[in-house]
């Protein structure tokens, strides 16, 4: 009976919660106010910075939607929005440091932007895109074949959100023997998304095949969720591993 009430404690003991601010960079946010379903305007941009900065985040790469049908941004919006936040954050004495680059959508136009090297890309000259999330696209090996000629690093956006990949991990390792990199979005672990994509996040981590978390941030309630689940066993699995985060610093 004493050995199984110890064994019962130690697998209900609750973790403390996890240092956030190991992680240094957050590559995926929706910061720039009014030019995607992130940010609506100037107040909430400078509120999630702050929270990121008492966080321990000591830089964001925010990257706004690319997709031709709802957000035709392009390097003009972001960079110029960009640079509008960077002086309300000086104004306000806020020292996290901030960059941009984008979440690009695999449509129409993505393969002329990258024949014309037109992407906006963080570090190593890695880009972050996605696709739609319950029809699995068509053309995925021409599009990282392309990028990857070009000298572009696909990073593939929360991976564990595609309704298609569901219940297994097989495409996430096929992608990372190529060269291609996995991201997780944070927040999945929470159960945001649902139980089915908190459970692929959690089997990614298991098995170690991802490169780089993010926070997929477009609210500040978005950060307040993920600091008060910071307790769960996989923030701290993914501790334990040299995610790509750390070399943007």
């Amino acid at each position: 009976m004493g050995l199984f009430n110890l064994f019962k404690k130690k697998k209900n003991e609750v973790l403390p919660p996890f240092d956030i601010s190991k992680f240094k960079v957050d590559i995926h946010s929706h910061l720039i106010p009014g030019i995607d379903d992130g940010s609506q305007n100037m107040d909430q941009t400078i509120a999630m910075l702050a929270k990121f900065e008492s966080m321990g985040f000591k830089k964001i790469i925010t990257t706004p939607h690319v997709m031709s049908d709802s957000y035709p941004n392009n390097r003009e919006t972001i960079l110029g929005g960009l640079e509008d936040v960077k002086i309300e954050m000086k104004k306000v004495g806020l020292k996290i440091e901030l960059e941009a680059a984008a979440e690009y959508y695999f449509d129409e136009t993505l393969m002329v932007k990258i024949k014309e090297k037109d992407l906006l890309t963080f570090g190593d000259n890695y880009v972050l895109v996605e696709f739609a999330f319950h029809s699995p696209p068509q053309y995925l090996d021409q599009l990282f074949f392309e990028m990857q000629t070009r000298g572009y690093r696909p990073v593939v956006a929360h991976f564990e959100r595609y309704m298609y990949y569901l219940g297994k991990i097989d495409q996430a390792i096929a992608w990372r023997q190529k060269g291609i990199n996995i991201q997780i979005n944070l927040n999945s672990l929470t159960g945001h998304y649902g139980p089915d994509i908190r459970k692929q996040a959690e089997r990614l981590i298991d098995a170690g095949e991802f490169d780089f978390v993010g926070t997929d941030c477009h609210r500040i309630e978005h950060l307040m969720l993920l600091e008060e689940n910071l307790h769960l066993p996989h923030f701290h699995k993914i501790g334990n591993y040299l995610i790509k985060n750390l070399v943007l610093q």
